[in-house]
């Protein structure tokens, strides 16, 4: 069972409906029992990096979701979901994200001809052989929408990066963690395969 942690963010549905596709078992919970005898977690979401911070805090679910991450349960962040397990954001100055991981969250910057929010496909440049890429081709498109981007302090962790006015960390991978900052769920068959990929990882293909 696949539990999608729900913490009332948008966007979340649409990655349960993705899963039930696949003919995956998924639940949206906040239960903190449920969320730590799954088989996997997946923490989607779009919104505000603070409102969502504050949802999780008052839920009880950052401390649950760092649970999950010691206990080696596969975790994947998805678009804010990403954004979360990191330290910080520049849209929230001052708010501390979930810290899972190393690295900032900072505003696309304007550049002429681009549109901020980013919203549309690009393509992916994949590095070190992703397990949540397995089967998908170098420079395949995926859905993003967004206004601020990964810097992962870790370079060694990036798993897939775009271009958009500048270098976006679009998929990280540590240990039990991946996360992206596109939409799978909204990635035509790319995406589907993708998720495919982390629903088939035991606990042995993630870090354990």
């Amino acid at each position: 069972m696949i539990a999608i942690i729900d913490y009332d963010a948008g966007n979340i549905a649409s990655v349960e409906k993705a899963l039930r596709y696949l003919g995956e078992e998924a639940v949206l919970t906040r239960d903190a029992g449920q969320i730590l005898a799954a088989d996997k977690v997946i923490l989607p979401g779009v919104g505000s990096f603070k409102d969502a911070m504050e949802n999780l805090r008052r839920f009880g679910l950052d401390e649950v979701i760092r649970e999950a991450v010691q206990r080696r349960i596969p975790f994947l962040g998805i678009c804010l979901g990403l954004q979360l397990l990191f330290e910080s954001s520049e849209e929230a100055p001052g708010v501390e994200g979930l810290g899972i991981l190393k690295g900032h969250i900072l505003k696309i910057p304007p550049k002429e001809g681009l549109k901020i929010p980013h919203m549309g496909w690009n393509s992916l440049e994949l590095r070190g052989n992703g397990r949540l890429f397995q089967g998908i081709g170098q420079g395949s498109y995926v859905y993003f929408v967004h206004s601020y981007y990964l810097r992962a302090q870790e370079e060694e962790i990036v798993r897939a990066s775009t271009e958009y006015g500048v270098t976006i960390h679009a998929s990280v991978e540590k240990d039990n963690v991946f996360a992206c900052q596109f939409h799978p769920e909204k990635s035509s068959s790319v995406g589907l395969q993708i998720l495919k990929n982390f629903a088939q990882l035991g606990r042995e293909d993630a870090g354990c």
